[in-house]
């Protein structure tokens, strides 16, 4: 069963992601939309499964590897003071007027500010694609976006948690915040000495393919370590590819991971996000999803935009980086899950919590072109 799913993802995603591109839209809009029609919602010709997920796993993993094969760290640490405003401003706005819904909706304090920092949340991996196809990812813009997640997640956590403390949750903060910084360093410290080593010893090996399959093992070891201490997966990928983007083996790994990527992983998830998708029962309570829809959006387009326009982007790109923040993908279901399961968000809030998510995952990339064509089209005018 699920080679035939595989094979229906694989032709029709890259036939709606063709459609799309030729309707002026990135082909990840294309991708996602189809997921809906294939999935349960819709056809039901493709179910969600733990199988289908892990591959969906392993396709927003090598797509932030790849994110950090393409970046400069040059530029990366020219642009830190712009990628902690875009940040910081996505994380306060959204935290604000969340707990004010929050209390709106006659949630209690704990359920509102947890509320808040599920709406502070971002992913990028959406925008990194819509930035790959737009020739964004390695400006200024592209790099400051991947900056702020950085930032964003590392803040969100450590604010989950010392939510959790106070709400009653069995978690340490004192602990949380002495795992993140092990890891960052760790990371930093392995990625500067032991991966350049690793690479070139492993590279020797008598049998093929040895340089492609050691930065895949960085990669995934990466990964995983960064979702045991508590960072999202998706940040500990990013640093493996930066990583191994300093040495000499950034282009033939970039080559050959980008061809692993796109021809199976990636396309499973984006589509996967659409297969996941649950309407029933959504007329109950289309007004609340369109409210907190809106809010989702607008809070993070207007903090994480006042934030690049404060670090001396025009407005065209701050309003494009704004746009790339408001996804919250994969980051936010998983702050979601942990609601459920602390009892900060009931059964009900949490399914249209899961429809708002995949509305800001849905409307990211047409934004982003909006913003960044309106910006390139200023530059070519001035």
């Amino acid at each position: 069963m699920l080679i035939l799913q595989l094979a229906i993802i694989l032709v029709t995603a890259k036939i709606a992601g063709s459609l799309s591109v030729r309707l002026g839209q990135p082909s990840v809009l294309g991708q996602l939309l189809i997921g809906i029609v294939l999935g349960p919602s819709v056809l039901g010709l493709v179910s969600e499964t733990e199988t289908l997920a892990e591959f969906s796993q392993i396709g927003v993993i090598l797509l932030m590897f790849i994110a950090g094969l393409e970046t400069d760290l040059d530029e990366f640490k020219r642009t830190g003071k712009a990628s902690t405003y875009v940040g910081l401003g996505g994380i306060i706005v959204p935290l604000l007027l969340g707990f004010v819904a929050g209390i709106t909706l006659n949630l209690t304090t704990f359920e509102s500010w947890f509320l808040g920092l599920l709406l502070s949340a971002t992913s990028v991996s959406i925008s990194v694609q819509a930035l790959k196809e737009m020739n964004q990812l390695q400006t200024r813009e592209g790099t400051t976006i991947l900056g702020a997640a950085v930032i964003d997640d590392v803040v969100v956590i450590i604010a989950l948690a010392f939510l959790m403390s106070f709400a009653g949750g069995d978690v340490n903060l004192t602990t949380v915040i002495i795992k993140k910084v092990l890891y960052f360093a760790g990371a930093i410290l392995i990625g500067w000495k032991l991966v350049p080593w690793f690479l070139k010893k492993f590279s020797t090996l008598k049998v093929s393919e040895t340089v492609i399959s050691s930065a895949l093992i960085i990669c995934f070891v990466y990964a995983y370590l960064a979702e045991y201490t508590g960072v999202a997966a998706i940040i500990g990928a990013y640093i493996a590819g930066v990583a191994i983007s300093v040495t000499n083996f950034k282009h033939e790994v970039f080559e050959k991971v980008e061809t692993i990527s796109y021809s199976i992983f990636v396309p499973v998830f984006f589509t996967s996000i659409g297969v996941t998708a649950q309407f029933a029962d959504i007329g109950e309570n289309l007004g609340l999803i369109i409210v907190l829809s809106f809010i989702a959006i607008m809070t993070k387009l207007v903090g994480s935009s006042l934030g690049a326009k404060f670090a001396g982007f025009n407005w065209n790109s701050s309003l494009g980086i704004g746009a790339a923040m408001v996804s919250r993908g994969e980051v936010a279901l998983i702050i979601a899950a942990l609601g459920l399961e602390s009892h900060l968000l009931s059964q009900d809030m949490f399914a249209v919590i899961v429809v708002v998510i995949l509305v800001t995952t849905i409307v990211t990339p047409p934004m982003m072109k909006w913003f960044f064509k309106s910006k390139m089209q200023t530059r070519n005018l001035s």
